[in-house]
């Protein structure tokens, strides 16, 4: 009997040191199962005028990495009033560090600039302290000549690209550059940039627009 409780003692003893060793200290536990956070694209749109002409999800949105936005849409015309743009990215880890992004607004040649609210080219801003949109657009296109060039831009030292699906629901000729149907997409990264035209009037149909922030 004393050789077998001898024996219980000895293994209880092995079966704790392992546990011992098997314990990870709780700060290092910690770091080991912490989870990065995704950066995030953001698009604020909201209308000045008849609602109708911004359809699709107005108000603020922000979407993770490698999902995609809610749609947009342009309808804008001879009704009053116009819609309001913004971009940003949230980034709260820096996984983005030393990237900019650009958007670039301005009337087509030969457009009424009046169309064309606010252009230039502005900055996207990449934060990690809190969800920030660049400059407000203004897009009010309508019967008058010309339209609205919006070009995205990138530079980073990190593989990512912002990719763009732009379409028409209606007379294709109002949304220049758009893909045949959603769901196409053209990439924006270092090596590439993308013009979308907005010249919607009182033609049948609006162009939507959705982004993805993908990482690689």
């Amino acid at each position: 009997m004393k050789g077998i409780t001898r024996r219980v003692l000895v293994l209880c003893a092995a079966a704790a040191t392992v546990a011992a060793a098997s314990v990870v200290p709780a700060p290092l536990a910690q770091a080991r199962t912490r989870a990065f956070s995704a950066p995030q694209i953001g698009i604020q749109f909201s209308a000045d005028g008849n609602a109708a002409q911004c359809g699709g999800r107005t108000g603020e949105q922000w979407e993770f990495d490698h999902d995609v936005t809610e749609a947009i849409r342009f309808d804008t015309d001879s009704r009053a009033g116009g819609c309001h743009l913004a971009f940003g990215i949230y980034d709260p880890d820096a996984l983005l560090a030393g990237t900019s992004v650009t958007y670039t607004f301005k009337p087509t040649p030969g457009a009424d600039p009046a169309q064309c609210g606010n252009p230039g080219t502005h900055q996207m801003p990449v934060q990690r302290t809190s969800r920030t949109f660049g400059p407000s657009i203004r897009i009010d296109t309508d019967n008058r000549p010309g339209g609205c060039d919006l070009t995205f831009a990138l530079s980073s030292p990190i593989g990512m690209s912002i990719d763009v699906d732009y379409s028409s629901d209606g007379d294709r000729a109002q949304c220049g550059n758009a893909r045949p149907f959603p769901g196409l997409f053209s990439p924006v990264d270092n090596s590439r940039a993308y013009t979308m035209r907005i010249d919607t009037d009182d033609r049948p149909g609006g162009c939507r627009l959705q982004l993805r922030l993908a990482t690689f």
